[in-house]
């Protein structure tokens, strides 16, 4: 017996088309509508339920319509919803000051998008290196690794190897040096005089939860402190509790001197990232630099707020970290059976696909005909991201929903 994915029915397959006409084609999303979300499910428009183990990306850290984050989010829409930086705000302050100590930093630098918000680590890291390293102008360099993803601006994708995200984008920006992820030997012998800043992800997500050796963190912080270079993490996608920990750098014990934040920080209702550092580094930015209209707006810094209060719990850490070691071990059983290795953290995980079974597009289409919604990555690579408001017993569910379909 073979389990397909099913057509889509009429109205689903109007829907697509009718975005397929107008909407420019820079996803491939599964043949499926959402019109609801309630927790860790999604309902389509023909009243079908899902297990959403996507989470968007990890934006949907706290699951689809947390009532405490809808409830900050009405209430501030009927005070206040943009200001830009001209004028003051009365949500930014205390936004900022609780992010800054979940951080344990002293500044922080609101933006929208997670792009954004590397693109402003790299400003920041460039300004720091002229401003207090003394490089000579505009000699900066930044060191990032193989298999990387930051983000799609051209800025971003200049320092990709991924060719899709890459090719036919150029000219790219000069001043970035990659090497091998996982290897800090290779870090240092990447660093020059004119090094400013490492940025790497400390686990990365889009290259297939590639989770990288143990103690490779602590290298890359002791390198960085020796030779006087800034250590930038993205935890756009591994942060905010999503490994179990608050931050992904927390499992090894490594405070960097740049969190890049964004994601789950808007609660899954609006765009929120941020670059959190100390004074002595995000002090460099001066008035006019840099900005961002929408950048630490009062809706946005109200949501961030409640997300960081509802982060110092304890309760989302906890979470993640039981309901990871409980997924681990049910995915661990599918290895030789359709799964090639498994990578996991928290609820975070990279289950690479037997290509005798299927490719990772498939495996997600059959997951979908059975109600849990998955994405590929990289051909064989199945990601798998569940809220961390998730149950052990929906967990259980959707692994045995891979079962059937790996078996089949």
């Amino acid at each position: 017996m073979s389990i397909q994915a099913s057509a889509p029915d009429a109205a689903t397959t109007a829907v697509i088309e009718a975005e397929d006409a107008h909407v420019a084609h820079n996803y491939h999303p599964l043949p499926v509508v959402i019109s609801r979300g309630e927790g860790a499910w999604v309902t389509d428009i023909e009243g079908k339920r899902y297990l959403d183990l996507l989470s968007a990306y990890s934006a949907l850290n706290f699951g689809h319509g947390h009532p405490a984050l809808l409830a900050t989010a009405r209430e501030q829409l009927d005070r206040l919803t943009l200001t830009s930086r001209a004028y003051h705000n009365d949500m930014l302050g205390p936004f900022a000051a609780a992010l800054a100590e979940l951080a344990g930093k002293d500044l922080v630098l609101p933006m929208n998008t997670g792009a954004e918000a590397v693109e402003t680590a790299i400003k920041v890291a460039r300004a720091w290196g002229y401003r207090v390293k003394g490089i000579p102008a505009d000699a900066a360099q930044i060191v990032v690794a193989n298999g990387n993803f930051h983000g799609r601006t051209t800025t971003i994708v200049g320092f990709s190897d991924d060719p899709t995200a890459r090719s036919g984008f150029g000219p790219f920006a000069p001043g970035f040096v990659s090497v091998p992820y996982g290897d800090a030997a290779a870090i240092e012998a990447a660093l020059t005089p004119e090094t400013a800043a490492v940025l790497v992800e400390p686990i990365q997500g889009e290259a297939g939860v590639i989770i990288p050796p143990e103690g490779y963190l602590r290298a890359i912080r002791e390198i960085c402190t020796r030779h006087g270079v800034l250590f930038i993490a993205d935890e756009i996608q591994s942060g905010l509790c999503r490994v179990g920990t608050t931050f992904a750098c927390d499992r090894e014990d490594v405070v960097p001197d740049m969190y890049v934040l964004g994601k789950a920080l808007g609660g899954g209702i609006v765009p929120l990232s941020a670059v959190v550092a100390d004074r002595d580094v995000l002090g460099v930015i001066r008035p006019g630099e840099h900005g961002s209209t929408f950048g630490g707006n009062p809706l946005a810094a109200a949501i961030g707020l409640r997300v960081v209060e509802m982060l110092s719990s304890g309760e989302f850490q906890q979470r993640g970290t039981a309901l990871g070691e409980h997924l681990a071990a049910k995915l661990g059983d599918l290895v030789g059976h359709g799964v090639t290795s498994v990578r996991i953290a928290g609820l975070w995980a990279g289950i690479d696909i037997d290509p005798a079974v299927g490719t990772g597009r498939e495996i997600a289409e059959r997951l979908l005909a059975r109600g849990v919604l998955a994405k590929d990555t990289h051909g064989q690579t199945l990601r798998i991201a569940p809220p961390l408001v998730v149950r052990a017993t929906e967990l259980d569910w959707a692994v045995e929903q891979l079962r059937v379909v790996l078996a089949a």
